[in-house]
């Protein structure tokens, strides 16, 4: 007969031996995630980036009154148009929404915000550990580009700021024509971040490349 003690330390080591087994199998499907995460962003961003990498230049403002693209034309996770930020050798393409599925394949344009062809402020968004990971090292006065059919428009940045994620006041007009790009801070906070970094930029008038 065996004795209580030797099998109650049996059952001990087959359900560590089982939970061992399960933790390995969460960690794997883990890792399959992650990666397959990473393929499907990294090959949305490698077939629609060229549209707007070599597309025709054209003027970086277009007429006060032109609506070259109109916004009923975005559906949401469409393509609108590529960011570049020469220093920080961030280069992504945009996409209408900032749904869950939007944001893990692009940076995503807040609907009802402007578009980058109107005079109001146009307001990008993206995870802090993914595409806007490179703004934790942006500078007041780096230069930003929106790429688009439309043409391209360029942005220097004025200032950054940490608000609350209920301060939704940035996503309104300043009364120039701005790009606000929002993320979540801290950068390097585990979990859900409580806070939301934001970068600011004027856009650039060619009277005026210094504004």
């Amino acid at each position: 007969m065996i004795p209580a003690a030797h099998r109650g330390s049996r059952s001990i080591r087959i359900l560590l031996l089982s939970l061992r087994w399960v933790f390995l199998l969460f960690g794997i499907l883990a890792i399959a995630y992650c990666i397959s995460v990473f393929l499907i962003s990294h090959t949305f961003q490698a077939v629609e980036r060229p549209q707007f990498d070599n597309g025709p230049p054209a003027p970086s403002l277009p007429a006060q009154n032109s609506r070259p693209l109109h916004p009923v034309l975005f559906a949401p996770g469409s393509p609108i148009g590529e960011i570049v930020i020469p220093r920080l050798a961030m280069k992504d393409v945009i996409i209408q929404g900032v749904s869950a599925g939007d944001l893990r394949i692009a940076v995503g344009h807040i609907p009802g915000t402007a578009f980058p062809w109107d005079n109001g402020n146009v307001v990008l968004s993206a995870h802090r550990n993914t595409f806007f990971l490179p703004l934790r090292r942006i500078r007041t006065g780096d230069l930003i580009s929106l790429r688009t059919r439309a043409g391209i428009f360029s942005y220097r940045v004025k200032f950054t700021q940490i608000v609350k994620p209920t301060d939704v006041a940035v996503l309104n007009s300043r009364g120039y024509p701005t790009l606000t790009l929002t993320t979540c801070y801290p950068f390097d906070y585990i979990g859900s971040a409580p806070l939301r970094f934001i970068v600011v930029a004027a856009r650039v008038s060619p009277q005026n490349p210094r504004a």
